[in-house]
């Protein structure tokens, strides 16, 4: 279907479809959770986001919908409250 591109095929799957594995590596939410989640220096590209996401499996889309939260999320400065436990999977 001509205007229909990846994004809203995969935003068709995860949430009228149900499709609990979903990795939208385009969308830019998802993208700035990653990198706030787990302390990236600047925008995941797909490849580091497949890596990151990988463990999530098969359940990516949800691993997605809590990188969205994760944006709502006010991160303490340096020095003061909690300190994230999310690491990076091992590469390769």
């Amino acid at each position: 279907v001509k205007g229909i591109g990846r994004w809203t095929a995969e935003m068709l799957l995860m949430f009228s479809l149900g499709r609990p594995d979903v990795l939208p590596v385009d969308d830019l939410g998802v993208q700035r959770g990653m990198e706030v989640t787990y302390g990236l220096k600047g925008l995941p590209k797909p490849d580091k986001m497949r890596n990151i996401a990988e463990p999530w499996r098969p359940y990516r889309s949800v691993g997605s919908w809590y990188m969205w939260r994760a944006l709502g999320v006010e991160v303490p400065e340096q020095g003061r409250g909690y300190k994230a436990t999310m690491e990076l999977p091992e590469e390769g």
